[in-house]
């Protein structure tokens, strides 16, 4: 086992700084034809492989710094959970924006 670990390979990647293709790629690429790749690994967007896809746990949508009046009953319940009050207030606002467009 220990044998193997010489066969890895780590990379960091920085996500604000993603890797940038040449222009001769970028060109190969784009002479491709829709028709000549080949999607024969890739499973079909089904209605039924829709309904089950998952969000990756890696997926941070951005954030927006916003004002927000708030009844003072409301935050401080909102606050007496402890820390993570503005992370709760988007959870419960996330919730019932997909539950309204779910409808």
């Amino acid at each position: 086992m220990s044998g193997s670990k010489k066969n890895i390979v780590r990379r960091k990647v920085d996500l604000g700084r993603p890797h940038q293709l040449s222009e001769e790629a970028v060109a190969r690429l784009d002479a491709i034809k829709d028709g000549d790749i080949d999607y024969s690994d890739i499973p079909p967007l089904t209605d039924e492989f829709l309904k089950t896809m998952a969000r990756s746990p890696l997926y941070r949508p951005t954030k927006q710094a916003t004002t927000l009046r708030l009844d003072t009953d409301v935050l401080t319940w909102l606050k007496s959970m402890g820390k993570g009050y503005q992370t709760r207030i988007n959870k419960i606002l996330r919730e019932a924006m997909l539950h309204e467009i779910k409808r």
